[in-house]
């Protein structure tokens, strides 16, 4: 059972890295310092906005409209944080002591 939360936890932790990624990948737009007309680069935006704008989105519904600030990822990283220490302090701990 422990193998389950770790595999959890890793899926949390590669999330946070995609979207610091696309959190980055989106001010270097904004900045045109990389070229979107680049394949690679417009392959690699098209990827990260896949993963994340879906959970964005539902983040957005509630959010109120703060003009060109996003704080969704803000938002999203907190709720990975906070993931990632209720498996650690809470749900590993009771998977040791039932013995599972």
């Amino acid at each position: 059972m422990l193998a389950v939360t770790f595999v959890l936890y890793q899926a949390l932790n590669l999330y946070w890295w995609i979207v610091i990624a696309s959190a980055i990948l989106s001010w270097l737009y904004a900045f045109n310092i990389v070229n979107p007309g680049n394949p690679f680069v417009d392959a690699i935006g098209r990827f990260l906005w896949q993963m994340t704008e879906p959970v964005y989105r539902r983040i957005r519904r509630f959010m109120p409209d703060l003009g060109g600030i996003d704080l969704s990822p803000l938002v999203v990283l907190f709720a990975i944080m906070f993931l990632q220490y209720f498996i650690v302090v809470y749900v590993d701990p009771a998977i040791m002591r039932a013995g599972v």
